[in-house]
């Protein structure tokens, strides 16, 4: 299964890689009072890439927070404690996971 994966990734960064290497075009990108930067189209590709994928997380933890927040209240408003994870079973096992923690 990890011997799929990895061919997988290869095959990712390839396609990428090759995405890379036929959009080397410099392109133009006008801002205001006149500001412009030129810079080749994969490097504007990846830029707007990173900057939506770090709105996504904001907006996934700002929301994991609000709901974690919110279960805590639930919990004290019903009187119940905080379960004990010292000595819980992991919640999920397989064979690339260890034993024990």
């Amino acid at each position: 299964m990890r011997a799929l994966v990895w061919i997988f990734r290869l095959f990712l960064f390839v396609l990428l890689f090759g995405f890379a290497i036929k959009n080397d075009g410099v392109v133009t990108l006008h801002f205001y009072f006149g500001t412009r930067w030129q810079m080749p189209l994969v490097l504007v590709i990846l830029l707007f890439v990173v900057v939506g994928v770090l709105i996504g997380v904001t907006a996934t933890v700002a929301t994991l927070y609000r709901q974690h927040r919110e279960i805590g209240q639930l919990r004290g408003q019903r009187g119940e404690a905080a379960p004990d994870r010292r000595n819980a079973l992991p919640l999920a096992h397989g064979a690339d996971l260890p034993e024990s923690y």
